[in-house]
């Protein structure tokens, strides 16, 4: 440790020991980048999608044990504009003492990326570093943790406390790995520790690695090598609404890409209880294929919605509609768990379905908002934490 130019405050080296989430760290001009998959996988694909959602770090916190009264963080976020949507705000930091809500701010300043969905084109422009700040904390030793923005891209700069920190100890929770679209990634939730798989990790008891991939849970074989690389005790696959909304494959193609996906995931897991989970109600695609587009209509007014541009009549030929998906999926794990006793399977709309849509319906029409969250992770919980669930006495 150092001391900064601040009387009797400490600059602490951020460094893998004190950051949970992150499957690598990159060296920036400016920092540290948390990255949600390998140098290698992403050396892969260079689909800016990828590119952003990966960066973005969902799940990724600080964690530290300390008698500091306050803490300070540089970052150097990338904000998003849409142009013609509504202004984003800006990313959210959320702060757990003792695993206790105790704060949430933001940062302003950072670098700015404008999208123009119209054209499908992207600006950046640089911006300043910023600075987070919680104080008022109790003097006494307590473990602290910091959720970074779930979808906002963060380089880390600097870490500054008034007392020194140490690594939070191993508290002996198991691991429990994760992949999904945006919507395990956090689409529209409040706040990084209120995206559904952080909530049914904290209502679990175990410790979360989120590869939720915005616009990305396609099947890719260098994400399926991701999860088998990565040490964890329960690993969950939510597959399904991304290769609809791309319209990236078709029935021929899918059903062995799943195999091969859960082959590779095993090879590094061949016993790790492996929860396969469907894609949860989404109205426009449950019969209507891909792609999904933005509705350029309700854009013009300000609003951001999603339409589905396929045609009913195409299944037939194998375009995939989330109808189709959910009944194959179930198909493959049955046929699978005849070998494999811990593989399991998850309709997803068990954890969103028809009636929860009337009370609850999605605002763009693919993205879940705050409330759903909450239902989405009590709900996963529930059925995985539980007693009869798949993960259960695997605590």
């Amino acid at each position: 440790m150092m001391h900064t130019d601040k009387p009797d405050w400490f600059t602490t080296p951020i460094t893998a020991d004190i950051l949970r989430g992150a499957l690598e760290l990159e060296r920036t001009a400016q920092g540290l980048l948390p990255h949600r998959l390998p140098a290698r996988a992403r050396a892969q694909c260079s689909d800016g999608q990828l590119t952003m959602a990966e960066s973005q770090p969902s799940g990724v916190r600080l964690a530290f044990r300390t008698r500091a009264t306050a803490v300070e963080l540089d970052t150097l976020p990338t904000k998003r504009v849409y142009v013609g949507a509504p202004p984003r705000p800006d990313g959210v930091y959320d702060l757990l003492v003792d695993g206790r809500p105790a704060g949430r701010a933001g940062v302003t300043g950072g670098n700015t990326l404008t999208v123009d969905m119209t054209t499908g084109t992207a600006e950046h422009r640089p911006g300043p570093v910023g600075t987070l700040r919680f104080t008022g904390l109790s003097d006494g030793v307590k473990d602290v943790e910091i959720w970074l923005p779930h979808n906002e891209t963060t380089e880390l700069v600097a870490l500054r406390t008034d007392a020194p920190i140490e690594p939070t100890p191993d508290r002996g929770r198991k691991v429990w790995l994760h992949h999904g679209s945006s919507i395990s990634h956090g689409s529209d939730a409040a706040s990084p520790t209120t995206i559904w798989p952080a909530l049914a990790a904290s209502l679990g008891g175990v410790e979360l690695i989120n590869l939720g991939l915005g616009g990305s849970a396609l099947l890719d074989p260098f994400t399926a090598r991701a999860l088998r690389d990565t040490p964890a005790d329960l690993i969950s696959v939510k597959i399904g609404i991304n290769l609809v909304n791309t319209d990236l494959m078709r029935l021929r193609a899918f059903t062995p890409a799943v195999h091969g996906f859960l082959d590779t995931i095993r090879e590094g897991h061949p016993t790790t209880p492996l929860l396969v989970v469907s894609p949860i109600l989404c109205p426009i695609h449950e019969d209507t294929p891909g792609p999904s587009a933005p509705d350029f209509g309700a854009l013009r007014t300000g609003q951001l919605r999603f339409r589905a541009t396929g045609d009913p009549a195409e299944r037939a030929s194998g375009k995939l509609t989330l109808g189709v998906i959910r009944d194959e999926l179930a198909r493959i794990v049955e046929q699978r768990a005849a070998e494999d006793p811990d593989l399991h399977y998850l309709d997803g709309r068990d954890l969103y379905g028809r009636a929860d849509s009337a009370k609850l319906p999605l605002p763009d029409r693919l993205h879940p908002d705050a409330a759903t969250h909450r239902l989405i992770g009590e709900r996963f919980a529930e059925r995985a934490f539980t007693a009869d669930g798949p993960f259960a006495g695997r605590r």
